[in-house]
């Protein structure tokens, strides 16, 4: 074995130096609480305005329009709870997708428990949800869509702004997880048509334990938490400053280089998809062809062990994953591949390869001289 050879990064990814001195920074000299009025909590107060400012602009949002959580969970958790509950239960409704993360899924049902009405939209074969059923779904009580911007098991990136023009045009606010979308592709929340988008520093070479959620100006939203004016008492408690100055050097970080990083892994996304077509033949690639991120690779091995696969890839020094990571220690099979109809032995079979800024052609032909070796070890 080599070097480790790291492909999870849609699960997390390293936290990038200039990130990780800023926040050592915020440890040893900027400690004071933003909430204090003398010099050291002005000073620190100063450097969450300076990263709302710069996540601000990485979204096209206004500064104010953000609001700091401890990640995309709890972001996710703030806008489906948080609008929904500014109704009385049985008197609005919720449509969202059957391929959102766990952290939307389980807060939709929570909220069918509370009384609230939740449709699930379907998605086609290629895990692009449908937007004809989205749109057949809608009731006049319909007070929130929530659909994730890229998918993080097989990258599809759905179609927001389409479906942003059919919530507004029926008065719905719209709510995206832009969480595996936000280090690459280009976000701007009008163009989007977006009224709040959760986000998470860990994904993006920040910190974990930091998110935020936009929300757009005069959307009313109920806190999940109270204690405090912080944020505006939407998310009350002292603030994260080491994580929010992490997150705000993430988001600068990533403008900065997605541009260069998107082509450079869409490369190493399809010399990896025709090098697999040569030394397993039968893969299948599932997802889009087009409509997809390149940082993420779903990739079903004939007749294979999916677990044993990961397992002695893992053994072999290479990270890969069987899906999200929230769930790789769940017996059930993807809930997301299943969504799309796959068989059930397809599923068993599956990879998730993900891609990040370190990835180099030299990893990728490292998984690939893995897996030649380990398939036919792993065959049912």
């Amino acid at each position: 074995m080599g070097q480790p050879v790291y492909l999870d990064y849609c699960a997390t990814t390293p936290v990038h130096t200039a990130v990780r001195a800023a926040m050592l920074k915020t440890l040893s000299e900027d400690y004071g609480n933003p909430s204090s009025m003398h010099w050291a909590g002005r000073a620190a107060a100063k450097l969450t305005a300076e990263a709302r400012e710069e996540i601000s602009k990485g979204i096209g949002c206004l500064p104010d329009e953000l609001y700091f959580t401890s990640g995309a969970t709890e972001a996710d958790n703030l806008a489906l709870l948080g609008v929904m509950r500014c109704f009385k239960p049985g008197k609005a409704h919720l449509i969202t997708t059957s391929i959102e993360h766990h952290a939307i899924l389980h807060a939709a049902q929570h909220l069918e428990r509370e009384g609230y009405a939740v449709s699930y939209i379907p998605v086609d074969a290629q895990g692009l949800v449908n937007v004809g059923a989205l749109q057949a779904a809608i009731r006049p009580e319909t007070a929130l869509i929530s659909v994730m911007l890229v998918n993080n098991e097989i990258g599809s990136i759905q179609p927001l702004a389409e479906i942003g023009r059919i919530a507004h045009q029926h008065r719905i606010l719209l709510h995206t997880d832009a969480v595996q979308g936000l280090g690459l592709l280009d976000i701007n929340v009008d163009a989007l048509q977006v009224d709040l988008l959760s986000l998470s520093g860990h994904k993006i070479y920040g910190p974990k334990g930091i998110g935020a959620l936009y929300v757009r100006s005069g959307v009313q939203i109920n806190p999940l938490f109270y204690g405090g004016t912080q944020e505006k008492a939407l998310r009350p408690g002292t603030e994260n400053i080491p994580g929010i100055v992490g997150l705000g050097m993430a988001v600068h970080h990533t403008s900065e280089f997605k541009n260069d990083e998107r082509p450079r892994l869409q490369n190493l996304r399809n010399y990896l998809i025709s090098k697999l077509e040569i030394i397993i033949p039968g893969v299948i690639i599932n997802g889009p062809s087009t409509a997809v991120s390149p940082h993420v690779l779903s990739a079903s091995f004939p007749g294979a062990n999916g677990e044993m696969m990961l397992m002695r890839l893992s053994m072999a020094g290479i990270a890969v994953s069987m899906g999200s990571a929230c769930t790789s220690k769940s017996i059930e099979p993807s809930h997301v591949l299943t969504s799309m109809g796959l068989p059930r032995e397809q599923i068993e079979g599956t990879l998730r390869i993900s891609f990040g800024y370190p990835t180099t052609l030299s990893d990728v032909d490292e998984f690939l001289d893995g897996i030649k070796a380990i398939y036919p070890l792993t065959l049912q």
